[in-house]
């Protein structure tokens, strides 16, 4: 591009270099001519008066005519070379040489002087002058029509008429010097200034060729970079991935791949905004960068998913290891500005040959070993064939989760419910309402199988109405036979910062005639820390409804005591996280941190409820902690409501460290 450049815009100067030398040449010799001509009309304005036609017609000048004509031409000998006259019809009639032989020599500028009546021009060069022929100089021959004398007019003006034609014939030696030395110094001039041109357009070309190159290049890097977080993108990873597939074939060698995401992050995004979503992206991208072997490859292929191949590893342990190593790095909080927030990842692992033959199935395998992670939620996951329902089949079972909530299907979606107990009496004082999908071919799904696709597609919240309606139905229900225990529904970050949820309810309460107290919302610790601004209005407005709210999974969020204090919310929910590892005897961290939960809690006035109550010892711990409530499988799993005793016909659960039968 660059020497085509050079090549066109060297012709293109040169040619314009061309062009001005010639027209400048053109404008001089025509300037110098005029000069000349003028020169010459003075020269006969002195030299030959107007003439009166008599004298003409005699072929000669008066005496007197003639003796003028002599003493001007004489004052111009410098540069005139000769004066020559001649009549209309062409007869010499006064000449400086008295050559009477002479004839005009160019005739047809003397048929035009004499026809238009205006000076005529003729350059002659190489003109023999002088009597021995020996000085050859550039003449230019000025033909000037002469007027005739107006004998009638006052003070010997002229006619109109013209009775002959001069031919002035000057010596322009020194004019086409002087014309040939400008147009030399327009020459350099121009030359000169159009090579400096030249060298600018050409400096400025590569300049810009140069920047554009480089900018060529930058856009080819970033189309292999993720443009948030710097690292390679999907198309990035899919090429090293064939590279490593094919180098790992050659060698008999093995090729790694780790799949991540990050739990929750939806909500992340949903309530605390984009912009920090985007800043926790780049803060799990920059420690994964800096915590793998140089030929590993960490990659985000979008959203909060990020892939790391490991092109040399020497075994699944080896590359299911990394990815514990991985998991590890969210151990530390993320700070996001003033708020500090615990996120969990969940990492599927899959290597070639073991799990795949290709790139593709690569990938698929280390995306089902993370969605097993996530639905298990057991951080790290290797895939096996043995659990390998596929990603088609997500998809396919989203499809059919929007079937099912068609009006026509809503009743494979049947409303579980377990019952919370009070530890200190044993009874049962309310319930929390669980989804389960009676599919028609997958059989009986809970909820872990299918809410995760709800909420990453959207359909939580279609999901949530079809939970709530079912289960303020139930509760009218339960009111018409005697039953007055509330049921607790858990509402996803979505719902609690829509804008409506509140009047969807309060028409819910009012269609069924049931009161407020006896409807319980949950919402995540987490997902009430994300953005207090909306979600706090909305469950005040339920609390002024006469909702109750409880915060669930609390204790892996990051609320504060002051927040805590003035959040409007009745109960709290101790994740299961801390109430599997009570009965651990080497362990007490976790009754410390529950008893710690309870007091902290009662003493803003809040009760207590433990989920995840596995055991008859767990439940003993957790009444002598303090805890008012708790449900688990000890005392009963989720049930239809038609399996369900009425709680004032159930006896108390022995949870005093007898033994004694549980409720159902």
């Amino acid at each position: 591009m660059t020497r085509y450049f050079v090549l066109v815009s060297g012709v293109s100067m040169a040619v314009l270099g061309i062009v001005l030398v010639m027209v400048t040449s053109s404008v001089l010799n025509e300037q110098s001519a005029r000069t000349a001509t003028a020169s010459a009309h003075d020269l006969m304005g002195y030299a030959v008066r107007p003439l009166d036609v008599p004298t003409l017609r005699s072929g000669t000048l008066s005496r007197q005519q003639r003796d003028a004509v002599q003493e001007t031409v004489g004052r111009f000998t410098d540069r005139m070379v000769d004066l020559t006259l001649w009549t209309t019809s062409g007869a010499l009639v006064y000449s400086t040489t008295d050559d009477r032989s002479s004839t005009a020599r160019d005739p047809l500028s003397f048929t035009k002087a004499l026809t238009e009546e205006r000076p005529q021009t003729f350059a002659t060069t190489d003109v023999t002058l002088g009597p021995d022929g020996t000085v050859r100089r550039p003449v230019l021959d000025i033909y000037l029509p002469v007027h005739a004398a107006d004998v009638n007019g006052p003070g010997g003006g002229r006619s109109d008429t013209v009775v002959a034609v001069a031919q002035i014939r000057l010596d322009d030696s020194e004019a086409r010097a002087g014309v040939s030395e400008a147009v030399r110094q327009v020459t350099a001039a121009v030359v000169i200034g159009l090579v400096a041109l030249w060298l600018v357009l050409l400096r400025t070309v590569h300049t810009t060729s140069r920047r554009l190159r480089a900018v060529a290049r930058e856009n080819a890097r970033l189309a292999l970079l993720d443009s948030l977080t710097g690292l390679p993108n999907r198309r990035l990873l899919a090429d090293r991935m064939r590279q490593a597939i094919d180098q790992a074939r050659r060698d008999e060698g093995r090729v790694g791949l780790v799949l991540l995401d990050i739990d929750r992050f939806k909500d992340i995004n949903d309530t605390l905004g984009h912009d920090r979503g985007d800043e926790l992206l780049e803060q799990v991208a920059e420690r994964m960068r800096g915590s793998l072997r140089d030929d590993d490859l960490v990659a985000r292929l979008g959203g909060d998913e990020f892939a790391i191949l490991l092109p040399q590893v020497a075994s699944v342990d080896d590359a299911r290891r990394l990815a514990e190593r991985v998991g590890t790095l969210f151990d530390p909080p993320f700070e996001l500005g003033d708020l500090v927030l615990h996120v969990e990842p969940s990492i599927g692992v899959a290597c070639l040959p073991d799990h795949a033959d290709d790139a593709s199935s690569l990938m698929r395998t280390a995306d089902v070993a993370m969605y097993r992670a996530k639905h298990s939620r057991t951080g790290v996951a290797v895939y096996s064939a043995h659990t390998d329902k596929s990603s088609t089949v997500r998809l396919q079972l989203l499809g059919e989760l929007h079937q099912a909530l068609r009006e026509s299907r809503q009743d494979e979606l049947q409303m579980y419910f377990q019952p919370k107990v009070d530890l200190s009496t044993g009874r049962t004082v309310g319930y929390e309402a669980l989804m389960r999908w009676h599919h028609p071919q997958r059989g009986i799904l809970t909820p872990d199988l299918f809410v995760p696709l709800a909420e990453q597609s959207g359909v939580i919240r279609d999901l949530t109405r079809h939970a709530l309606a079912s289960s303020v139905a139930q509760l009218a229900q339960w009111r018409a036979q005697g039953w007055h225990v509330p049921v607790a529904v858990n509402l996803s970050a979505h719902d609690v910062t829509s804008e409506t949820i509140v009047e969807e309810i309060s028409a819910l309460l009012t269609r069924y005639d049931v009161p407020a107290r006896l409807l319980e919302v949950e919402i995540t610790e987490t997902a009430l820390v994300f953005e207090p601004a909306r979600i706090v209005p909305v469950l005040a407005r339920l609390g002024r409804l006469g909702v109750q709210v409880a915060i669930d999974d609390f204790g892996i969020g990051s609320t504060s005591i002051s927040q805590l204090r003035t959040l409007p919310v009745d109960t709290l929910k101790i994740d299961r996280l801390f109430i599997r590892d009570l009965t651990e005897p080497e362990r007490e961290a976790p009754e410390v941190i529950v008893q710690a939960m309870v007091d902290l809690a009662h003493s803003f006035g809040l009760s207590v409820v433990a989920e995840g109550v596995e055991d008859e010892q767990t439940a003993v711990v957790l009444t002598h902690l303090g805890v008012d409530q708790a449900q688990g499988y000890f005392f009963a799993r989720p049930l239809p409501a038609d399996r369900l005793e009425p709680p004032h016909l159930a006896g108390p659960a022995r949870i005093d460290g007898l033994a004694g039968p549980r409720l159902w």
